[in-house]
């Protein structure tokens, strides 16, 4: 099975492994989390957990890299992230690791949230900058396995400069010309630091009006901490972004890049197929 193929994961199956694996849990409900994720297949496990199964192979190393980490940067972040409770094997048909999760309460972040983000702004800020004081030693680097997050962000040049010769609009295609252009002037040239690597509005959980959560660590690696911050160019307005880059301290150039980072995805969503 080619490593981007995605089988199929449904309740049946998780309800198996469950049972077969973890008994004391056999007897709890199971239903899919809405909405569902790509790298991983999520489902309520009773009121409390979550069973995380990756929907494709080059999705599988995520699982060990969580439950080793993990519990490790925990301790040292002002929010709560996953916390990885068990992990299963392969059975019942499905080939690869899978994970059990505690259930974090919240709802992703989007606009209707507006009076609140300026805070969420400084508050995932501060996250971040926790993030990247953790101790390095052994982890992971940015690489293929994660879609180079943390990596050198002209790995994605050509696929990038393709994507912008597609545009329909010469005068944006321009403008994004040199947003490219701007943001692989510079390399991160420090010690290496913790992403996340999928830092995305899905990934941060509000509750009580304020950021509680930052969940889905699969990316997660040490490197130029510059993807972790598109977000800004993503979601964020003018003032937002501000509060936001003022609070990390950013360099020009890593905000150069961070914002590469965000015209690449953003060019890339819109080329999928709807």
């Amino acid at each position: 099975m080619p490593k981007h193929t995605p089988i199929h994961i449904d309740t049946h199956l998780v309800q198996q492994l469950v049972a077969t694996q973890f008994p004391q849990w056999a007897g709890l409900s199971i239903k899919p989390v809405e909405p569902n994720g790509w790298d991983n297949r999520t489902f309520h496990l009773g009121n409390t957990m979550t069973v995380r199964l990756p929907s494709a192979e080059r999705y599988v190393n995520q699982v060990a890299k969580e439950h080793y980490w993990l519990p490790k940067l925990a301790p040292h972040l002002p929010l709560k992230i996953s916390t990885p409770l068990a992990q299963g094997e392969p059975g019942e048909g499905y080939p690869w690791h899978w994970s059990i999760y505690s259930w974090i309460e919240g709802e992703p972040v989007s606009k209707k949230h507006a009076p609140t983000i300026p805070q969420l702004a400084q508050d995932l800020a501060a996250f971040l900058l926790a993030l990247q004081n953790c101790d390095t030693a052994g982890a992971p680097k940015g690489g293929a396995e994660n879609f180079h997050r943390g990596g050198d962000l002209a790995i994605y040049d050509t696929e990038t400069r393709e994507m912008i010769a597609a545009m329909d609009d010469p005068a944006e295609a321009k403008v994004a010309t040199n947003i490219w252009e701007q943001a692989l002037d510079s390399r991160w040239d420090r010690p290496p630091v913790w992403v996340h690597g999928d830092i995305a509005v899905g990934n941060l959980l509000i509750k009580e009006g304020k950021l509680a959560a930052v969940i889905d660590f699969g990316q997660l690696a040490i490197g130029d901490p510059a993807c972790d911050f598109a977000i800004a160019w993503r979601f964020f307005n003018d003032n937002e972004r501000n509060i936001f880059r003022n609070s990390l301290k950013v360099d020009a150039a890593t905000w150069a890049r961070s914002r590469g980072w965000a015209l690449w995805k953003d060019l890339l969503d819109k080329s999928k197929p709807e």
